[in-house]
């Protein structure tokens, strides 16, 4: 590991920008920042997820999905860098089929909701969507490694099916949307 920060504070980005990993310089609000900055705040979604779950097996699941989310910031921090690969992304997909094989199939909508976890899973899957989304916008401008784009595609599915379980782990059950219901 490179350098160790002694000091929190720098005064370097206060004229709005930001130092990348490999020791260029650029705006705060770039495309770049704001993509690994919405994956930091997935990340801080998916610790305050696991705040509040009593799963073991999901929450050692759910760390190694945050390790996962910070080598991507940090990917995305060094212009270039490939750190998330396919096995990533099979890895998710092996979780995913486990978690599912006892949900029952889904005949309605479901919206966010059930109980405390399964509600901040439903937040941290909509904050990976829009992780997803800049990340795309960001491979629009400047190259980016593509199995990336699939974990976080995979990734949202993942915590869909982590809310299906947990409001049901948690006796609440899942709050279905009614189409019918009285405008």
């Amino acid at each position: 590991m490179g350098h160790r920060l002694s000091k929190i504070y720098t005064r370097t980005g206060d004229d709005g920008t930001t130092g990348l990993g490999d020791g260029s310089r650029t705006q705060k609000d770039s495309l770049r920042v704001e993509t690994f900055g919405t994956i930091d705040e997935l990340n801080s979604a998916i610790g305050m997820l696991i705040a509040h779950i009593d799963h073991q097996e999901m929450a050692s699941m759910l760390l190694d999905v945050q390790h996962d989310l910070f080598d991507l910031g940090g990917e995305l921090c060094i212009p270039g860098s490939e750190i998330i690969a396919d096995r990533h992304t099979s890895r998710l997909e092996n979780e995913l089929d486990n978690l599912n094989d006892d949900l029952p199939a889904l005949k309605d909508f479901i919206l966010p909701g059930g109980s405390k976890s399964a509600a901040q899973a439903h937040l941290a899957r909509t904050i990976c969507r829009r992780a997803e989304r800049r990340l795309i916008s960001l491979a629009r401008q400047e190259p980016v490694n593509e199995p990336a784009i699939r974990y976080l595609n995979r990734l949202s599915d993942l915590l869909f099916v982590v809310a299906r379980v947990l409001a049901r782990a948690d006796g609440a059950g899942e709050v279905l949307w009614d189409h019918e219901r009285d405008r």
